[in-house]
Formats: C-alpha cells, structure tokens, sequence
C-alpha cells in the first residue's frame, strides 16, 4: 500500500476564497477541479480516494497537492509553459491589427469594424473582436468632450471645487441651471410594456406638443431639489426662480450659487436683485464645463428616468410629470458627491490639451504621425 500522505494545511481565508471560486458562474472548470482537489486533500483524503471521487488520475491529485504546497492558492490559476492552446496569430500579426485600428481610417469611412479589419488583415470577424477587447478598443465608441479656453479657468475652477469638497459653514451651497426646451412628445401609437422575454417598446415617430423650461437648483449636502417649470428662459424668469429660491431657504443663511455662464445670469436687471440679497453669493464654473455643475447630473436623471420614455399630450402633462419626479426624489434625496481634486483635473486636462496640439484641424490622426507617412510615400 502507497504511505499516507499527509493532509495539506489550509487556512480559514483560503478555504472561503476557494468556496467563493466554486460558488461562481465564470470560475474556468480546470480551476474548480483544483480547488476540489485541494479541499479533498485539507480534509484528510488519500491521493487514490480523491482520484476515485473526481474521476480522474492519480498522478493529477499529487501534481495539484505539490504544486499547491509550493505555490498557495495563486498556482490554481496558472498554466505551466508550453501547455494550454497555442496562439493561432503571432505576435507581429496582432500589433499588426492594433496598429491598422489606432492609425489608419478604412476607405470612405470614419472607422473600422471587425468585418472591415479581418477583411484587411485576412483573420476572422471573431479573431479582431478578441484582439480588439484585449486591448480595450471599441472604434464603434465615441465620447463627446470641450476644453474650455476660458483664461480664468484654474480659478473658477479652483472656487467651484473648493466649494464642493469643503463646503462654508454655516452656509448652503446650490448647483443652478435652467434645462430649456423640454419637448412634450406624444407618441403616435401605445408602446408595448415589458414581459418576460421582451422590453418595453415605444414608437420612432411622435408629435410635438410644445416645450417647457425647467430652473433647478440642488443642494448639495441633502441632495434636495427645488425646480420650477416657466415657459421661457429669460432674465425675469431666472428673477422669479431666485425670489422662489429664498423662500425655500429663509433666514440669513448665506446661499453660494454654482452657476455656468449664460448671459441670463449676468443680466443687470439680476444684478439689481442680487445686490439688494446679498446672502445670495454667485460661483461660475469656466467656459465650456458644464460638467463642473452638480446639477447637470440631476438633469441625466429626469431625463433618463421620466422623461425619455414619457409620452405628453401636452405641456401641461410634461410638468405634472416634472413635478412627480421632484417630488419622488424629495422623498428620498440622494447627493451626488464630488470625489475629483483641482489636482487630478489639471493632470487629465493637460494631457488632452498635450495630444489636441498633435493633431491637426480637421484629423483624428497626430501630426507627427500623418507627416511620417506622407515622407514615407
């Protein structure tokens, strides 16, 4: 009879993490019959029981027992050199694919798609898609972005961070935008509700019923929201949002106001109001960062999850609806809080601001790189 092999010594943190890799969906089975091999052999089991129990070889479980001793729970996961599926496409071919996606436009087009690139680098549709996930590539994807050029920008930029992250004591501070030109949409049919199976529908088309304009302000510590809807967004109806403003907050509590920079703010009708309120305290954010406002956020929300999908047979129904979403987040206010410092946002501002100066107007391409190919050619 073989000698008795002593159990492995497994302590109570690696036990719950094997635990956790057997419990989830995604563990790759190579990995879980590793673990089973290794709770097997901490409990005590001889190499040929654990072999009869999970039907495999007995050489297997000593493999798994040595390398586990020597390794910890790390060595579950790895493969050895020279075992495993060998890479179809070498490496030359891959930075080849890369490449041909970061540098280079197909013809008539603004970007590739895997059909494109494997009919170019003569691979498979599915050989690209891999390729392209790797390396975190998504030419289908864009994201919009401004950099604003306003020359008082680090300290606007300075004051509004300043307010977010260390808030004034005995003071409030208000996130303030007005989101024009709300639509109210009729839709021309019913949509379908969702099921099992299917989502919810709603037709392309619709008809529009009129716009409405909706002043905000949010509050950044509570997360509360006073909103006010007006027909128009001029100067005497951001006056009435300020009177309705300081009969939300009374008392001589200073209000600090995050404001962007449209001209209704600024109006010297609204000057006039503010320098007979003088607890109300105007912060702008710099030019082209609406981002800065807090509010904007709040504005994804309603947009998002009332008014989207909504379907208004006229105004009037759009701000009843407007008024139930205040009203429902009222309820339950949840502040967004501001993690980013003046710091990291100087840090990703500069390197923007480094790679638009390599490109040229016009172009996704750097400069450097365009005029090496045309010397090339």
């Amino acid at each position: 009879m073989p000698a008795a092999v002593p159990p492995i010594s497994l302590s109570a943190t690696d036990r719950d993490e094997i635990d956790r890799w057997l419990d989830a969906q995604n563990t790759p089975q190579q990995v879980a019959l590793r673990s089973r091999i290794v709770l097997a052999a901490a409990a005590g089991h001889s190499d040929s029981g654990i072999a009869a129990d999970l039907g495999i070889n007995r050489k297997t479980v000593m493999l798994w027992r040595a390398r586990f001793a020597a390794g910890g729970l790390t060595s579950l996961w790895e493969i050895a050199p020279g075992r495993g599926r060998k890479a179809t496409y070498d490496g030359a071919k891959i930075k080849a694919i890369v490449d041909t996606t970061l540098q280079t436009r197909p013809e008539g087009t603004t970007h590739w798609s895997c059909r494109l690139m494997a009919a170019r680098q003569g691979v498979s549709k599915s050989t690209v898609s891999t390729i392209w996930r790797s390396h975190h590539l998504q030419p289908h994807r864009v994201t919009r972005f401004k950099l604003s050029r306003d020359p008082h920008f680090l300290a606007k930029l300075t004051d509004v961070v300043g307010l977010y992250l260390n808030p004034p004591q005995q003071a409030l501070v208000l996130c303030v935008d007005e989101k024009s030109q709300i639509q109210a949409l009729d839709r021309t049919q019913p949509g379908l509700p969702l099921k099992k199976g299917r989502c919810g529908t709603m037709t392309h088309d619709y008809k529009r019923n009129g716009t409405t304009t909706l002043f905000a302000a949010l509050e950044i510590l509570e997360g509360r929201v006073v909103g006010q809807c007006y027909e128009r967004h001029r100067h005497q109806e951001f006056v009435k949002f300020l009177r309705t403003l300081d009969h939300e907050f009374p008392g001589p509590v200073p209000l600090h106001l995050v404001l962007d920079n449209y001209g209704t703010h600024t109006h010297p009708t609204v000057r006039a109001w503010l320098a007979r309120h003088p607890r109300f305290l105007l912060h702008f954010v710099p030019t082209s960062s609406s981002w800065l406002n807090l509010i904007e956020r709040w504005f994804g929300e309603l947009t998002g999850k009332r008014v989207r999908r909504g379907s208004f047979a006229n105004v009037e129904e759009l701000q009843q609806a407007i008024q139930e979403f205040l009203a429902a987040w009222n309820a339950h206010p949840k502040p967004f809080v501001w993690t980013a410092t003046v710091q990291r946002i100087e840090e990703k501002l500069a390197r923007c601001r480094q790679t638009l100066e390599q490109i040229q107007p016009g172009s996704t391409q750097p400069r450097r790189r365009r005029r090496s190919k045309a010397l090339s050619s």
